[in-house]
């Protein structure tokens, strides 16, 4: 799948057959090609054991922040060129992963290119000092590590537990420890995701808590505007995370007045562009990840994926080549 992806180098092109045939009224029917790797979907086989990893940044999407029905997920994700998919609800409100209809998903992707690139349970969102929780938390990860494996997804997306007063570092590297250990067994990555309400809510504190954790598959899921809202430079937070970076999340906005206000990717404070060349800097290969915030979403959803892959064709044109 991934290679599919690799010659995608006209994006912005494939978005606009994409708009064309949905304005044409009447497109003619598209012949259904089976994925040349669907035969090892149906068998249950991982795609991360024969697909090559990502070898750039690659745009994708959270799908839920529009819709959680995957039908239209995928319209949207093609339609707007985008190369992948980040799922966390599918289906109904109480569909999180991994409890959704998996069938469905692997019959979804089987007749496209489309990147799974991470999926997202609710694991460590309440506190850590209720144990008996994420412990819980831990025995259902096998289930997600499962659908992964299925579904041929290489990483999982979760918080460092909720914000609480007081809280200790050391039972959260336990915690994030022991998850790292299973989903290496399934040769997966770990992305822990900073924001205003986890108990890391800046890129610095994420590096603090990653480095008391022994597991080199637990990595950052990078929260630029979450870092922003918490009152922490997003150059710096990056700076922190150098080396660490397995996602990036995607959105823009600034304070106004006192309180928050979502904009337009690259209307806001963030400074995006300097974000994907600091990321390149670096060495960041994986995807980014938008999510949409502001009404009507589908539309300012074509207008961020525009611009984003705009911002990673910039940054890959200006970047010195292998």
């Amino acid at each position: 799948r991934n290679g599919g992806a690799e010659h995608r180098e006209g994006i912005e092109p494939g978005a606009l057959v994409g708009r064309l045939r949905l304005f044409a009224g009447r497109a003619a029917p598209e012949r259904q090609v089976e994925h040349p790797l669907g035969w090892l979907i149906r068998r249950g086989t991982s795609l991360r054991s024969v697909c090559p990893p990502i070898r750039r940044m690659v745009p994708v999407w959270l799908t839920d922040t529009v819709t959680s029905d995957l039908n239209r997920a995928l319209h949207y994700t093609q339609l707007w060129g985008l190369h992948g998919m980040e799922l966390r609800t599918v289906g109904g409100p109480d569909d999180r992963i991994p409890f959704v209809n998996e069938k469905q998903i692997r019959e979804q992707l089987e007749g496209t290119d489309l990147l799974l690139s991470s999926v997202v349970p609710s694991m460590f969102e309440g506190p850590v000092s209720d144990r008996a929780a994420w412990m819980n938390d831990l025995l259902q990860f096998e289930d997600t590590l499962e659908l992964c494996r299925r579904v041929g997804c290489p990483r999982v997306t979760i918080s460092p537990f909720a914000a609480e007063p007081g809280a200790s570092l050391e039972p959260m590297a336990e915690a994030l420890q022991q998850a790292g250990e299973k989903a290496a067994e399934y040769d997966f990555l770990v992305a822990v995701r900073n924001g205003p309400e986890t108990a890391c809510p800046t890129g610095q504190a994420l590096a603090e808590l990653l480095s008391r954790v022994d597991a080199p598959n637990v990595r950052a899921a990078w929260n630029p505007v979450g870092a922003l809202r918490a009152g922490e430079d997003p150059a710096t937070g990056l700076t922190a995370l150098a080396g660490l970076v397995t996602l990036v999340r995607c959105s823009d906005g600034r304070v106004e007045g006192g309180r928050w206000v979502d904009t337009p990717l690259g209307d806001g404070a963030v400074g995006w562009a300097e974000q994907l060349e600091q990321l390149s800097a670096q060495g960041f290969q994986g995807p980014i990840s938008l999510e949409m915030f502001l009404e009507p979403r589908p539309k300012h959803g074509l207008r961020s994926a525009t611009t984003l892959i705009r911002m990673i064709r910039t940054v890959r044109a200006a970047a010195p080549s292998d």
